[in-house]
């Protein structure tokens, strides 16, 4: 059964998205932040509903990455729309994202392998990618330079992550399709969210 309540939080939390979008785009970061901040805990809440009350599916742990994935992305166009971060930094994110769909999907499509885990290297990438936001958020939001400078560091850091999570992931592929059907070398990212389903909590 699809329709359960941790589900249904993670629709709430697709459905507040765009609202977001638009207040980051229009410049009130302080609404567009609380609000993100509300999404955020549909995001704690529903895996701890899921996990406390056996409320899992499948559905759900596709659903929940590809919220995440979705909230974060209209974060930052929403920021490049409202001018907080520069649109070449959104789209090198975006380009991230596009290149290592398409090696998984290039991986689903022609080879055997399943197995689409995350590498440390994506994991961290998100992570930046977050705390930049909401640091840029809050530095706009409360007009503070300490938070300003903070977020000078982490967009620093999402762009060379961003660089290496990518060419991680290209090395893996590489490396994959050279080693022996019998015993592969490496694993493929899904990237429909924060890093993929072996993140999500379950449904």
């Amino acid at each position: 059964m699809w329709l359960t309540i941790p589900n249904l939080l993670t629709l709430v939390r697709i459905v507040m998205t765009p609202y977001i979008l638009v207040q980051l785009a229009r410049g009130h970061y302080m609404i567009a932040g609380w609000t993100f901040g509300a999404a955020a805990w549909t995001d704690v809440f529903d895996g701890l509903l899921a996990r406390r009350f056996g409320a899992q599916s499948e559905f759900g742990q596709y659903l929940d990455p590809i919220a995440d994935k979705i909230l974060l992305t209209s974060l930052y166009i929403g920021l490049a729309l409202g001018g907080a971060v520069p649109v070449w930094i959104v789209v090198l994110i975006l380009g991230r994202d596009v290149w290592i769909l398409l090696l998984s999907a290039i991986a689903l499509r022609f080879t055997k392998f399943r197995e689409l885990q995350p590498s440390r290297w994506g994991k961290a990438s998100t992570f930046f990618q977050i705390m930049a936001a909401v640091c840029v958020i809050g530095a706009r939001a409360y007009q503070s330079d300490w938070f300003l400078r903070i977020s000078d560091v982490l967009i620093a850091g999402v762009v060379v992550l961003a660089g290496i999570s990518g060419l991680d992931y290209s090395l893996r592929g590489v490396r994959y399709f050279r080693a022996p059907r019998a015993a592969p070398a490496t694993n493929f990212p899904r990237e429909s969210s924060p890093e993929s389903a072996s993140d999500a909590k379950p449904r």
